[in-house]
């Protein structure tokens, strides 16, 4: 059987070895690159589904690769940084980033969060030869089809990562209920919300502006002030 492919990226050895030996604990296959040019070559010749992305590397820093990889693949991408204010985090998610995991970190934590996102992507993302048709939502302006993990908006279609698709998912798929962001983080991560953070605020506006003709001005992901988010028909 083939082994799941997962790429680390941290110009710290220390680190990138330890990473590796807790995932290939869990029988993952690890490729590791100590910088952005490295990963990049990594990422065209072997099978990736999951990269582990250092934020502060010398040369194209973690931000900036991350919306690289953004422009081709929605493959998960978990950011690894000594860097630990709701800013850094909100930045961080902003160039495209599923997770954020800031060191020094539970390396048991991190594999959790590692098998977490490649259940996500691996559930709306089925193989290429798989011609099923799937269930669509029909909305105003918003089709989405859950088997294909597909959207078009105002006939467009839009590309989505994996957290992005469960997030509209569930809001298109309960029209008119108003989501907390608490509820959202629980239900789309699968687990609980210790602390107040930014997180789900920030996959909400990246939502937006793909979605949305005018991200300032939404038509389609409404805001109850006070309260959450919802979708209406």
């Amino acid at each position: 059987m083939k082994k799941t492919g997962i790429l680390v990226i941290d110009d710290d050895k220390e680190i990138a070895d330890l990473v590796e030996i807790h995932l290939v604990s869990e029988g993952y296959q690890v490729w590791k690159a100590n910088s952005a040019k490295d990963g990049q070559q990594l990422l065209e010749n072997e099978d990736i589904k999951l990269v582990i992305l250092d934020i502060m590397m010398p040369g194209t820093d973690g931000l900036t690769f991350c919306k690289e990889i953004r422009e081709t693949s929605t493959i998960p991408i978990i950011m690894l940084s000594a860097r630990s204010t709701d800013l850094d985090k909100i930045i961080g998610l902003g160039t495209g980033a599923d997770d954020y995991v800031t060191k020094p970190f539970n390396p048991l934590e991190l594999t959790a969060r590692v098998k977490s996102q490649l259940r996500r992507y691996t559930k709306f993302n089925p193989g290429a030869h798989d011609e099923k048709q799937g269930k669509e939502i029909v909305l105003d302006h918003l089709i989405i089809n859950k088997d294909n993990h597909k959207v078009n908006a105002y006939g467009k279609d839009v590309k989505l990562t994996p957290i992005e698709f469960d997030i509209l998912y569930l809001l298109a798929s309960n029209v008119g209920r108003v989501f907390s962001t608490d509820e959202i983080f629980e239900r789309v991560w699968n687990e609980k919300m210790y602390e107040a953070n930014n997180t789900v605020m920030v996959h909400i506006r990246r939502i937006r502006e793909k979605i949305e003709m005018d991200s300032q001005n939404s038509k389609i992901i409404k805001t109850v002030w006070g309260v959450g988010y919802k979708i209406e028909q």
